[in-house]
């Protein structure tokens, strides 16, 4: 089968996030079908993007054909990453004859203007078509980004969001509360699969890098003065909620407890700035590391903290790459998420809390410090006995097929 997928920030190992459309992509080519990947040059969320001099570029991945369109680059969410969306969208107009026919036309790129492209190509080739919704667009940008309903980009969003409801053929969703709001959008309930993120197990098994020799040494030194050491990796970000981390430091200073920051994001600098103003010697900041270091680093600590600033957008649930990362790596989770499923509840892998208090992560850390080491690992081993029985990509891969035809 041929299969379309268009995602615009498309990435994979060696570009950077997202991930999700490579991993789908690698085990559907494994599974004997042919995948093009249709993505934007310029994505805000890789760690590179590819070098291309003219309109597009295609090259082969892993087996996975991916059909590149140039878009311009951006900074922020102004006008420059408006117009980047624009570029995209009518790039696949124009160039849809190359990129070819499918049997499959999937739209994934988080905001819902794709899906017209998506479905002029899926018409013109008899194919199925499927919405693939990652965050709530527009309903997202409003409740996190307090943008108007009535603003003029909203409006546009919110048409494609219902247009894409009423003629995809299958709506699959990260998030497994979504169908409540896409049936008020006008999607008929039976259109409705969820299929979260998930994990590549043949990757973790064969994670070779080790953690980056300054913060191993930092590490063992640490663990060396019998500190309990709570570890955070992934972006610095005002929705990362790591101020309530810095409170809980500051009020388990006396503790014998240190608290790592692993990562970079907008927030960084304010967060080192707080924990300097506050006198506090059982923190650390550290760099981000690659993607092949982290099952090693993640494997240095004793508990590992999730979080999230309140948002109702929560509501419909959550699927996050870095829980997945934290389950594999068999530790203990604290988890300060306000949301509409708790898969740390479900895996029975940890704590959850409520978000941006301080003193409860605070308990939370010294109710997890005054467990055995044997109690942590059972812990620990539930979380990854979960992940890999429910998120592994290679029965996504096979779940999304079987659920979309």
């Amino acid at each position: 089968m041929k299969i379309l997928l268009i995602n615009h920030y498309s990435g994979s190992p060696k570009l950077g996030m997202e991930y999700r459309p490579y991993y789908l992509s690698r085990n559907w080519v494994r599974q004997g079908h042919q995948v093009t990947v249709a993505a934007s040059s310029f994505s805000h969320l890789r760690r590179r993007n590819p070098m291309i001099s003219s309109r597009t570029f295609e090259e082969m991945v892993d087996g996975i054909r991916y059909f590149w369109i140039r878009g311009p680059s951006y900074h922020g969410n102004g006008l420059g990453r408006v117009r980047n969306m624009v570029s995209f969208v009518l790039g696949l107009f124009l160039h849809a004859r190359r990129i070819g026919r499918a049997d499959l036309v999937i739209a994934s790129s988080t905001y819902p203007l794709d899906i017209i492209p998506a479905w002029w190509v899926a018409h013109r080739s008899g194919a199925r078509l499927v919405f693939e919704v990652h965050d709530l667009w527009p309903l997202s940008p409003m409740e996190l980004g307090g943008m108007s309903r009535w603003h003029p980009f909203i409006l546009v969003m919110q048409c494609a969001e219902n247009f894409a409801y009423r003629v995809s053929d299958k709506v699959v969703s990260l998030l497994p509360k979504a169908d409540r709001h896409m049936i008020e959008h006008g999607m008929s309930p039976e259109k409705f699969v969820y299929l979260p993120n998930g994990i590549c197990l043949d990757e973790w098994a064969a994670a070779s890098e080790e953690v980056p020799s300054e913060l191993h040494e930092t590490l063992l030194a640490r663990k060396a003065l019998g500190e309990f050491l709570v570890g955070y990796a992934g972006a610095h970000g005002i929705a990362n909620a790591l101020t309530t981390l810095i409170d809980a430091a500051a009020r388990l200073r006396n503790q014998s407890v240190c608290i790592v920051l692993i990562g970079e994001g907008p927030e960084k600098a304010n967060l080192e700035r707080l924990a300097s103003d506050l006198g506090l010697v059982n923190i650390i900041f550290s760099a981000a590391v690659s993607k092949k270091a982290i099952p090693a680093v993640l494997a240095m600590f004793d508990v590992l903290y999730i979080a999230s600033t309140r948002s109702p957008i929560y509501r419909f649930g959550i699927s996050p790459n870095k829980l997945m990362d934290y389950m594999m790596a068999a530790k203990p989770i604290i988890c300060a998420i306000e949301a509409g499923n708790d898969p740390v509840a479900e895996a029975d892998c940890g704590l959850s809390i409520a978000p941006e208090d301080g003193q409860l992560l605070a308990d939370a850390i010294l109710s997890l410090r005054s467990l055995t080491v044997d109690q942590r690992e059972k812990m620990g081993l539930r979380g990854r006995a979960y992940v890999t029985q429910h998120h592994d990509y290679s029965v996504l891969a096979a779940d999304f097929i079987d659920n979309v035809l």
